[in-house]
């Protein structure tokens, strides 16, 4: 192999870049790795320990792959930071062997994982004494040690001596040399106050913390989060790390600063052996976290049923809730954990217990969309507090688009037609209050048309779900909710109109404005007028109903907005006539108003729309517009029932045009 010395030599005077066209990734990858090394330079106060000091390509290549990865994790691993890597006793040959590290995302440069490997070999270089503990040289420490070197004590960047290195890396050999060398320095902290004890613990280095506490190591010096050797030692899952510490006096109900007690840390991972060693040794089952959060509820919330079991028999409180009302059942059903939820509700869980906000299990249930948890919590679920909670289920379940769960409520008896709270609905801007008002919102036809099947009212909301349809354009969500009586003269406060509201969301839509006019929109408004012949006023910008609906008690209802106000807009020039034309076959005797006349005259229907509304209209037309009267907008759904021939009703219902000649 050629080495970083004589690679020039070998190669040159070529950029390094044009070499390693030429070279395999496998090469390069060794070049990378001992030019890292062979450039690394000890301080100046360190030349003196050269010699004793592993030198050459071979000491680097037995470092841990780890050790080569920039910015090695000085503190002790936390549950939200990754783990450097366990090493339970002396590091063999082979574990100490070099493998590519991980790849690290670089959104403005991708690497490759060639690049990215001779990138992070110039970023982490061993330390000498790190070195020497890696490859259990002791030997060389020996020798550093008798010539009372002062690299053995100075800390690095995070206040790690050598001692915290041997502890770390469980070098047994190396931690006996350096406490005979150095006993003063049994409980040395670093900068997190980690002790050698506690990096140990951390790392699962059993035979390294028997030996720290023989020698009197304190077991329940915290480092900077409150975490004991004690609760790293559980966090990590090391039952003989536990035994020892636990046999050599440590504090069984000692917390972290965050509240959370070594308990907690066995519940967390499930782990009842552990559980039960703490248990055994006095660890307290109701304490708190500062989220008010006890070891059970732990446990519920990562559905490890063993370990609710073993709790639940040694007496803890299966319904503690935590500050903001949760409780350990409501955590198991929120995460889906169907075992725990079994378990729970065989130990009488109460399923009634509520969030501060009012929120029950079933509720947090239908919302992550975990269907076999929703029916074992309907039997014990309270309709009661169903209802004074201000929102059901079927609320969750048409805003989440839960059709099956939706489903199963419905067969359960949930009320289709509940209404959401006042101050729940106030939380959307269109005052929303039905679950029918939430499926059509979402555009869910199934949904919609399931609710409405089940009794559901369309005329409930502030906003009329129909505009809802309408303003989205489906025709087939509006034509299903005039099936079940929609109001279809509905109209909105906040924007009111002179002619129905429907209209003024989609004006422009003949096909929809026909459905609308055949199930009894009122089209007469269309034509009044208050100036009449009368010049109008310039156009101005029609308010028209944006995007989003808005309900707001501080907002003053605007001045009623006319349709020839509408229509005249250059936006519905295109479709001004045929609209009209439209329009006039659902009206008896109207005047056209000046400024329709002025619009129309300059359409191409116009010579029909004069001809059609002329005076006096056709008697058959006028026959039906009044038997249509007399029938309701509410009943026209049933004309078809009627006793009368097929071609009548079809007339009747607008399916036949009629010529006015």
């Amino acid at each position: 192999m050629v080495t970083t010395g004589n690679m020039e030599a070998a190669l040159g005077n070529h950029d390094h870049f044009c070499i390693s066209g030429h070279m395999t990734d496998e090469e390069l990858v060794h070049v990378a790795v001992e030019r890292s090394f062979d450039d690394a330079r000890l301080p100046n106060n360190c030349q003196h320990t050269l010699s004793v000091l592993p030198s050459g390509p071979s000491s680097a290549l037995s470092a841990p792959s780890s050790l080569l990865q920039p910015g090695r994790q000085t503190s002790i691993p936390s549950r939200n930071i990754s783990d450097p890597p366990h090493t339970c006793a002396t590091p063999s040959p082979a574990q100490l062997s070099i493998h590519p590290p991980p790849q690290v995302p670089n959104n403005a440069n991708p690497p490759t994982a060639l690049s990215q490997f001779l990138y992070r070999g110039f970023e982490r270089k061993l330390s000498p004494v790190e070195s020497l503990i890696v490859n259990g040289d002791t030997d060389s420490l020996k020798n550093l040690v008798r010539q009372e070197s002062s690299i053995l004590m100075e800390p690095d960047d995070g206040g790690w001596v050598a001692l915290h290195e041997a502890a770390y890396y469980g070098h047994l050999p190396s931690v006996r040399i350096l406490i005979d060398a150095y006993p003063d320095s049994l409980n040395k902290r670093s900068l997190r106050n980690q002790t050698p004890l506690l990096l140990a613990a951390s790392q699962g280095q059993v035979a390294c913390v028997d030996f720290f506490l023989k020698r009197g190591a304190d077991p329940n010096i915290p480092e900077k989060d409150g975490e004991t050797p004690l609760f790293t030692a559980c966090d990590n899952l090391n039952c003989a790390v536990v035994d020892l510490l636990l046999r050599s006096g440590a504090q069984v109900n000692r917390c972290s600063v965050r509240g959370f007690s070594p308990l907690h840390e066995g519940c967390r991972h499930g782990n009842v052996e552990l559980c039960k060693m703490l248990l055994e040794a006095g660890a307290h089952l109701e304490t708190k976290n500062i989220y008010g959060i006890t070891p059970f509820f732990t446990a519920a919330q990562h559905g490890h049923v063993d370990t609710l079991r073993l709790l639940a028999k040694k007496g803890a409180d299966i319904n503690k809730q935590a500050l903001d009302g949760a409780s350990p059942l409501f955590e198991a059903c929120k995460n889906g954990h169907i075992a725990a939820v079994e378990l729970l509700l065989a130990l009488k869980a109460d399923a009634n217990r509520s969030l501060m906000s009012g929120l029950l299990p079933l509720h947090v249930a239908v919302q992550n969309n975990h269907i076999r948890v929703v029916t074992m919590l309907i039997p014990v679920t309270s309709r009661v507090r169903i209802r004074n909670c201000g929102i059901s289920p079927l609320h969750i379940a048409a805003d989440k688009n839960r059709d099956d769960i939706m489903e199963l409520l419905i067969e359960s008896g949930f009320d289709v037609n509940a209404q959401l709270s006042e101050g729940n609905s106030k939380m959307y801007e269109d005052r929303r209050s039905t679950a029918l008002y939430f499926s059509v919102y979402n555009g869910n036809f199934e949904a919609t048309e399931m609710l409405l099947e089940a009794g559901a009212n369309p005329n409930l909301d502030v906003f009329n779900p129909l505009l809802i349809a309408v303003r989205l354009g489906r025709i087939d969500m509006a034509s299903i909710l005039l099936k079940y009586g929609a109001n279809v003269n509905a109209q909105i406060s906040t924007q009111p109109s002179v002619f129905p509201s429907a209209l003024l969301l989609r004006i422009e839509s003949l096909p929809m404005l026909k459905l609308l006019l055949d199930n009894g929109c009122d089209a007469w408004p269309c034509f009044y007028c208050s100036y009449n012949q009368q010049p109008h006023p310039p156009i101005m910008s029609t308010c028209r109903l944006t995007e989003r609906l808005q309900a707001s008690e501080d907002t003053q209802p605007l001045r009623p907005v006319q349709f020839c106000e509408v229509v005249s807009s250059p936006s519905f020039s295109r479709v001004n006539g045929p609209l009209v034309n439209m329009l006039l076959d659902y009206v008896d005797h109207v005047r056209l108003c000046s400024r329709l006349l002025e619009f129309l005259e300059m359409c191409s229907e116009w010579e029909e729309i004069k001809l059609k509304a002329a005076p006096p209209r056709p008697l058959m037309h006028l026959c039906r517009l009044k038997i249509r009267h007399l029938i309701g907008a509410q009943r026209l759904q049933l004309l078809h029932t009627l006793p009368l021939p097929g071609l009548l009703i079809r007339f009747l219902c607008h399916d036949i045009t009629y010529s006015p000649l």
